[in-house]
């Protein structure tokens, strides 16, 4: 008795475990394992944050009775920075690994070989692809990907395609509360860093943004809305370019975290407080949000579920078609939450 005692403390935590952790049948979890639709989300939620808390990783044996042979799963990438790829990755290899999802990772440049190394996983065996953007808006890459009738995931895109679904979140009103937040505090010249216009995802977050003006009341400027890259030293460009203007902006809203530290940075070298003498907003609520100081107001996107949301519909779809099932495109579009922190107050008078 003793024995079998101390051997059972010595394993690690089984689906009874997570079950009654969770508050549901050991039939519920293996559903969430599994990635049965006949679950609830918030069950679903539930279940997920029991496996994480606890450790628990479904062993081989049964991952094969519930018929989840490995799955081989590409994810591409380009041009993305690094807090957001590290949070999507992390999304990512949790997901996997429930799944015995094999995961392929791949940097590509998005102008140059991007079709190329997308035909080349394929060619390796690879059964179905993740796109986070910009790749997620890419022509080249989506041809190739619908001429081979390969299941695909994009990540903020608003154009699916057969078979190809989309996780993603309403860009436009997260955008517009943003603007909106900003123009409560008493702000009339915010300006608006963008995303690169060539993604879907900057264009929708741009319509909020004017939309958000229109409906405060406020003149749009064109002086006061520059393109950036997502990139740290597009905000930096782009910041001294407003911060330049005749009659510059009390409030800057970025179109992700790394151009809004861009700003505040710019904000400072300038003997500018931040923020007391300028707003600066953000998008995404990385990781950097919260290591710069002041920390960002900004938004959250929960970039680590879209990423597992992505690896649920993968796994789906390529169990749907192994077992001779219809599949089609789907749209799965999550919460985003306006988080305010350190760096935005209203202008001095």
């Amino acid at each position: 008795m003793k024995q079998r005692q101390s051997r059972r403390q010595g394993s690690g935590p089984t689906i009874a475990d997570v079950a009654r952790k969770a508050g549901v049948s050991p039939m519920t979890v293996s559903r969430v394992i599994n990635g049965e639709d006949n679950v609830r989300a918030k069950t679903r939620e539930t279940v997920n944050a029991a496996i994480k808390a606890l450790g628990y990783t479904p062993n081989s044996a049964a991952r094969s009775l519930a018929g989840a042979a490995q799955i081989k799963v590409g994810l591409l990438h380009s041009n993305l920075s690094a807090s957001y790829l590290s949070a999507f990755l992390i999304g990512a290899l949790e997901q996997s690994s429930r799944y015995n999802v094999q995961l392929v990772v791949e940097h590509c440049d998005a102008q140059l070989n991007a079709d190329a190394v997308t035909a080349r996983m394929l060619d390796g065996g690879v059964e179905a692809m993740l796109l986070p953007p910009p790749l997620s808006d890419l022509p080249a890459v989506l041809d190739v990907l619908e001429a081979s009738d390969t299941p695909a995931v994009l990540i903020a895109s608003e154009q699916p395609r057969n078979n190809i679904s989309v996780v993603k979140i309403d860009d436009y009103q997260a955008a517009y509360e943003m603007t909106r937040h900003i123009a409560s505090l008493g702000h009339r010249r915010i300006a608006f860093i963008t995303g690169d216009r060539g993604q879907q995802v900057s264009q929708r977050r741009l319509e909020g943004y004017r939309q958000a003006l229109k409906d405060s009341s406020l003149v749009a400027d064109s002086a006061l809305e520059v393109e950036g890259l997502f990139t740290y030293r597009s905000g930096l460009n782009a910041t001294e370019q407003l911060l330049s203007l005749d009659n510059p902006p009390t409030a800057i809203f970025a179109s992700n975290d790394e151009m809004a530290a861009a700003a505040i940075s710019v904000a400072q070298r300038r003997g500018l407080d931040v923020p007391k003498d300028l707003t600066v907003c953000g998008y995404d609520d990385t990781a950097l949000a919260t290591t710069i100081w002041p920390e960002l107001t900004t938004i959250h996107q929960p970039v680590m579920d879209m990423s597992r949301a992505a690896v649920d519909l993968l796994v789906k779809k390529v169990r749907a078609r192994r077992a001779g099932e219809a599949e089609s495109g789907q749209q799965v579009q999550l919460d985003f939450t306006l988080i305010r922190r350190r760096s935005d107050a209203p202008p001095r008078p």
